[in-house]
Parts: C-alpha cells; sequence; structure tokens
C-alpha cells in the first residue's frame, strides 16, 4: 500500500520496508489518536454542539469505583479569611493543558497530567475581582507554527491570552482587550455588561452573549461577533428588535428605546457544517412586571437561529410569552439526532426552568414533537396584561412538578406545618403561569426550578438526554413602589435602608445574614471590604446578584451607609438624591424575588424529592428511568429514600457507560449508569462543586475533573482530577 513493489527491493529489505512503513504508519495513527483525545473536551460542554458527551471508555462502568484522586490544583487569588468563592467553571483541554477559571475570574493553564500551574492571569490587576465564570473558548489560526489563544471575560472586558504564555495579545483589541459596554444601546461609560458563560468560535469569529441586569432600566442583551485575531465587532444581532427588523411589532412602538434583557447568559452551540449558531435567550426586564412591554416580547424567552457568519435571522420559537416569571432559558441547546421511522433528523432539544423539553427541526425550526398554546391565568396587577395563553410540548412530559397541593406541604413540626398551610392558602396559586400578585403568588417551578445552567448532556449512540431537576416552589410577593415620594424626609441612612429592604432583602434577609452558600452574609461587611469595593459590586452584580448600578443612582450614599452600619448619616436627602427607578411612573416589585417557600424554621415547604436526575429517549418522548440526585441527611425521614437536593451543574455522559454529575449541598462527585440509572461510584469533595465536570485523556490515562468551591481553609477553591489506578 505504500508503493514498495513497484521498485522491486529484495525480499529481505522489501520486509524491514514494509516493517518500518506500518510502525511509522501506527506511530501516527498513534499520533493523531493522541491529539484527538487531548482534546475530547476542548470546548465548554464539550464541543460545539453542547452535548456534554465524551467517546472516551477507558473508565467505565466495570471500573469506575476504582477511581481515585489524581491531582489536586488550588487556586491562590484570594486573600485569608475572605468569603469561600463558588466556581462554576468548565475546564478546556488542548493537547495536555487544562484551561480554566477561578471563582475570582484569574485564568489559569494546568498541566492536564500533573495538575501543576502553567500561567495564571489576573484581569483585574490586583484589583478586587470576582462574580461568576464559567470557562473560557480556545482558538487557533494559521499554518505552521498556529496563533493559539484563550477567550475569556474579566469584569467587563474581554481578553485575548496567548495560550502558551498567558500574556494579553496586543494586536487585540486595546492591548489584548475588548470593552462588552462597547457596542449596546447606552453610552458604555454608565453601563457595565459582565458576561458568566464562554462565548463560541465560528471560523475566525467569537460569538459572545452578556450578562445584563433584571431590573428597570437593565441594557439589551444583543448577541455580538468579534474578529477572533483583531478584536472588532463584525456583526450584531438585536435581541429586542429594532424598527423594521423582524419582531419589532411585538413590542410597544419605542421599547428598543428602553427595554432590557432578552440575553443569552447561559452559552450557545453551534451546527458548524450548516453554519449556524443556536441561541437560549433569557426574560425581559423587569422580569415580574411587564407594562412597560405590553406583547410576546420577542424574542425574550426564544431559541433562535442565526447565521454564524452574518448574525442574520433564521428562525426562531418563543418558549415563554410576555415573562413574568424570570423562565430564561437557562443552558445552550443541546444539538442532537433523533430517529424517526428509519431515518435521522438532526434537531434542537433546549431544556427549560419550568420542567419541559423541546425538540425542533435544527434546520427549520418545526417541532418534533405537538405543542399546544393552552389558556393561562390572566393578572389582577392594574396595567399588566399577561399572555392569554403559553406553549406546553405534548411530549416528553415535564420532568419537574409543575402542580402542588396542601398534600404536598412538609411537617417538620406541627407549628411550622400550620404556618406554610395558611401561607399556602393565603396566595393566589392555579398552577403553572400563575401570574405575580399583590396578594402573593406560589411559583412552581420557582426561577431556580426545572433545569438550570449546567443544562443536559446527550448521548448519540441512544439519543438519551440527561437533565438534572430541582423542585423549588418560591413566593412571589409584589408591591407597588414609588421610591421619590418614599425618599421625602429620609434620611441619608434610612434611605439606604428602603433601598435594601426593596431590592436585597429578598437574598439577603431582613437582619443581613444571608441564606449561604448561594447568598452571603452581608453582616460585618465593613471588615470584609471597602466602601468603594462594596460600591463596585452592587453597581456591576456578580454570581447570582444582578447589576444595580440604575436602582441606585444618586444613592449610593445611602445604601453604603446602611450596608456599613453608619446610622450617624442622619442628614435629609436631597433632591438629587432620590433618584430614578426607570421609565413610567408606576413600578411593582418582587420583594421575595428568588426567595424559597419554606417554614419559620427554614425547612423546605415541598416535600422531597428535591432534585432529580433523568432519563429521556428523545427519539421517543419516553422516560428511560428518573433518580433522586443528592441528600439532605437532616431533613431524610427515617426509613425513607434519599431526599434530592437542588443543584445548578450539569451532567456529562460518557462511552464509557457513565454519567457524572456535582453541584448538590452534600459535596459529592457521583457517577451513574447511563442505561439504568444505578449509582456506581461516589466521592465526597472538600467544598460544594458547583460546576459541570469535563473528561479527558493525558499521558495514555483517562481523568475526570471538575472545578471545587472555596472553603475557609481555602477561599479560593480548586480543580480535582480523578483517574483509575
Amino acid at each position: 500500500m505504500f508503493g514498495i513493489n513497484q521498485f522491486q527491493k529484495p525480499p529481505f529489505r522489501k520486509s524491514l520496508l514494509a516493517l518500518s512503513a506500518i510502525a511509522a504508519f501506527a506511530g501516527l495513527v498513534a499520533y493523531q489518536h493522541r491529539l484527538q483525545t487531548d482534546r475530547s473536551w476542548s470546548i465548554y460542554k464539550a464541543d460545539a454542539e453542547s452535548t456534554s458527551y465524551s467517546a472516551l471508555d477507558q473508565i467505565n462502568t466495570s471500573n469506575a469505583d476504582r477511581l481515585q484522586l489524581a491531582w489536586t490544583h488550588a487556586y491562590q487569588d484570594m486573600k485569608e479569611g475572605s468569603r469561600a468563592g463558588s466556581s462554576e467553571c468548565n475546564p478546556i483541554i488542548v493537547d495536555g493543558v487544562m484551561y480554566t477559571t477561578s471563582a475570582k475570574h484569574w485564568a489559569y493553564a494546568i498541566n492536564a497530567e500533573t495538575g501543576e500551574q502553567i500561567w495564571s492571569f489576573d484581569p483585574f490587576e490586583g484589583a478586587e475581582g470576582g462574580g461568576v465564570s464559567r470557562g473560557v473558548t480556545y482558538w487557533e489560526g494559521g499554518d505552521g507554527e498556529p496563533d493559539k489563544r484563550i477567550f475569556f471575560t474579566g469584569g467587563d472586558n474581554l481578553f485575548a491570552l496567548d495560550a502558551r504564555t498567558g500574556k494579553p495579545v496586543p494586536g487585540f483589541g486595546d492591548n489584548g482587550h475588548v470593552s462588552m459596554n462597547v457596542g449596546l444601546r447606552d453610552a458604555p461609560s454608565t453601563i457595565s455588561v459582565i458576561p458568566t458563560s464562554p462565548g463560541i468560535v465560528y471560523k475566525d469569529l467569537l460569538i459572545m452573549g452578556a450578562e445584563v441586569s433584571e431590573l428597570y432600566g437593565a441594557q439589551p442583551g444583543y448577541i455580538r461577533a468579534y474578529n477572533c485575531r483583531t478584536g472588532k465587532l463584525e456583526w450584531t444581532f438585536h435581541t429586542i428588535p429594532l424598527p423594521g427588523e423582524p419582531g419589532y411589532e411585538t413590542w410597544p412602538k419605542d421599547a428598543y428605546k428602553y427595554a432590557g434583557g432578552v440575553n443569552d447568559w447561559a452559552g450557545m452551540s453551534l451546527d458548524i457544517r450548516r453554519g449556524i449558531v443556536f441561541l437560549a435567550l433569557g426574560s425581559p426586564s423587569y422580569d415580574f412586571y411587564g407594562a412597560d412591554r405590553k406583547g410576546n416580547n420577542l424574542y425574550g424567552n426564544s431559541v433562535v437561529a442565526l447565521d454564524a457568519a452574518t448574525g442574520k435571522y433564521i428562525w426562531h420559537y418563543q418558549l415563554v410569552h410576555h415573562d413574568l416569571w424570570d423562565y430564561d432559558l437557562p443552558a445552550p441547546p443541546n444539538l442532537v439526532t433523533v430517529r424517526r421511522g428509519g431515518k435521522e433528523i438532526d434537531a434542537v432539544a433546549q431544556v427549560t426552568k419550568h420542567g419541559f423539553v423541546f425538540v425542533f427541526n435544527r434546520e427549520t425550526g418545526e417541532p418534533l414533537f405537538p405543542i399546544e398554546e393552552r389558556k393561562v391565568p390572566a393578572s389582577n396587577i392594574p396595567g399588566e396584561y399577561a399572555s392569554p395563553t403559553q406553549p406546553f410540548p405534548l411530549k416528553p412530559k415535564p420532568f419537574a412538578r409543575q402542580w402542588m397541593t396542601e398534600a404536598d406541604l412538609t411537617h417538620y413540626s406541627d407549628a411550622g406545618h400550620d404556618s406554610i398551610v395558611r401561607k399556602f392558602h393565603s396566595m393566589r396559586y392555579e398552577g403553572l403561569f400563575t401570574p405575580p400578585d399583590l396578594k402573593g403568588t406560589l411559583m412552581l417551578p420557582g426561577t431556580r426550578g426545572g433545569a438550570e445552567w449546567g443544562g443536559a448532556a446527550y448521548d448519540p449512540t441512544s439519543t438519551v438526554l440527561f437533565v438534572k431537576s430541582n423542585d423549588s416552589p418560591e413566593i412571589q410577593s409584589m408591591k407597588k413602589v414609588d421610591l421619590e415620594q418614599e425618599a421625602k424626609d429620609q434620611t441619608v441612612f434610612d434611605q439606604g435602608k428602603t433601598l435594601y429592604m426593596t431590592y436585597c432583602v429578598a437574598c439577603h434577609g431582613k437582619d443581613k445574614n444571608g441564606d449561604e452558600p448561594n447568598y452571603p452574609s452581608l453582616i460585618g461587611l465593613r471588615n470584609r471590604m471597602t466602601r468603594e469595593a462594596a460600591l463596585d459590586k452592587i453597581k456591576k452584580g456578580g454570581g447570582k446578584m444582578p447589576a444595580f448600578a440604575s436602582a441606585i443612582k444618586g444613592k449610593e450614599k445611602g445604601i453604603i451607609a446602611f450596608l456599613f452600619d453608619r446610622p450617624q448619616h442622619s442628614e435629609k436627602v436631597t433632591k438629587q438624591e432620590t433618584g430614578q427607578t426607570g421609565k413610567g411612573a408606576d413600578k411593582y416589585l418582587n420583594l421575595t424575588a428568588y426567595g424559597h417557600f419554606r417554614d419559620p424554621q427554614g425547612n423546605p415547604a415541598l416535600r422531597p424529592p428535591w432534585g432529580t436526575l433523568n432519563a429521556i429517549n428523545l427519539s421517543t418522548g419516553e422516560y428511560e428511568w428518573q433518580v433522586t440526585l443528592g441528600n439532605d441527611e437532616k431533613r431524610q425521614e427515617k426509613g425513607t429514600t434519599e431526599t434530592g437536593q437542588e443543584g445548578s451543574a450539569g451532567p456529562i455522559v460518557t462511552a464509557g457507560g457513565l454519567i457524572f454529575i456535582s453541584g448538590t449541598q452534600d459535596r459529592k462527585l457521583r457517577a451513574f449508569d447511563k442505561k439504568t440509572g444505578k449509582l456506581v461510584w461516589q466521592t465526597t469533595l472538600p467544598g460544594i462543586a458547583n460546576a459541570t465536570a469535563c473528561t479527558y485523556m493525558s499521558g495514555g490515562k483517562q481523568y475526570v475533573a471538575l472545578s471545587v468551591g472555596g472553603t475557609r481553609e481555602n477561599p479560593s477553591g480548586s480543580v480535582m482530577a480523578f483517574r483509575l489506578p
């Protein structure tokens, strides 16, 4: 096959050449295989299709119970005594190097076989950083010795680093970075846009979404594509359409001038062969009241397909009309292939916070399972116009609970049970899509319910989708607010207290004690943070906290006085310090947004399970299995099954027959048999691993690695890798 015979060499010489050629060919195959496996997880969530699937099988159902810790790389970028960080990063691995980010938004390159650090990069140059960072993006271009770059965001800047050295690339933007504030609606100096999920590369374009505020005055979440070499903005897709663009008619005439949100914060997926990028868009702002955005509000809560080269619209499907529940599409769409009637159909599967899986033809957007528009309750709040119908897929069945009765309430004590029963009956509740109401509304699933940002994993060999689900009811308590009226005759300190009780109490509590680990205590804040750093965090947001720049404009002195316990600020608020909360006079706020429905002792009001792992066959729409995921031992009744727990991290699935998943409060990393849902291995981690794992080959060994949150001893957190002995 190598042309040896045409030279008519002697038999002995011919056999030596043949052996040499075979050896060379085998070496080439081995080298190519090594390169291929070294890049088996080189993109966020494994690949451009966002499958979270790995073809590696060295670790499998027969030996997973022998997994052991291979190495730990501890980040060292947080000061001693800092609050423990929560990393959501899904590391990527390229040619034996792991690229990851810490809870403080530093970027790292690590030897994937040993855990030794190669380089680190501080995007804040020693200043306070942090917030959610779910990973980085790799790009290479050119022949011979290619240009290799790592893209990631630190604060509101997009950085391009040399993948070999970790140094900023001088020719990209302004000496290695571009501002994400440039190219949106308002002046860059007045806004702060901080992406949480990495972008995706199509040829020489880096396509980026963004995290924006969820309050009045938020920026629109435009999708933007940057030139990977220069940082030049190449195209923009207006998620809130401008006049003349498709979807403009679903908003009030001038909404594009003031409406915000409709952003892709959770990431996107890419069909490289077709050149189509798929978006999972969030809700319009304000999340819980939409009188100033009457209409269906495209492209809010929509799966959108764009031409990846130009940003031109191809198709969309809206999964929630005129969202009033913060039902953002929480994860990138999974690009899948389903089997129907002996044929294979390339499709898009989108999981949601309210517990549905929608499946569409990838090229046309046609649903592959029927979707009904069903009547839903109307709003009672003045000025609000809830959509009269919402889309319900007939298959698959919901993977999260969407209905509860008094029989579903917990009974940890007689007093506690009586309290939640009274609360349950005091609220408006008519099932899924009950609108926010002044008397209070029960919401199931809640804003943290159903699927979260970790999304789903797809097994192409079986067409099964694996998705983590949370059953987490919340209470919406709407109140009309007029902060200017409330500010009259207030002291600066009291103004700050009013702001806190309006915007912050739902997460941090009336006593500022928080709700760890998701919402930190603010008691003693002045001993941990400067006033300037605290104000910067409030304005820009970080982690689960949105940006509050528009809400506190002109009232910065007040909120700092309250948070830093300085009641001596007794001077009266001036007219200039009353500020504005957004467009229009009437404002309604959800004062308990993102708060759990619990009894007075803090126990969940809904009976378990509170978290499940689900296997859904996308070819049939039927469930293969469902198991509880996580366990709250303190609340597990004797003799009962595990409780399940909330978690935002997603699963990964491998050709070795395994599903790996972390994220629960019990600090476990677990492996399940993908065919049966049977637990085959678990280990306890030093902190909560609120991150999706990855798997890769290095040095002939398969590893499973993940980011682990900080602890009191090491607040920065770490990356941990496991392998077979």
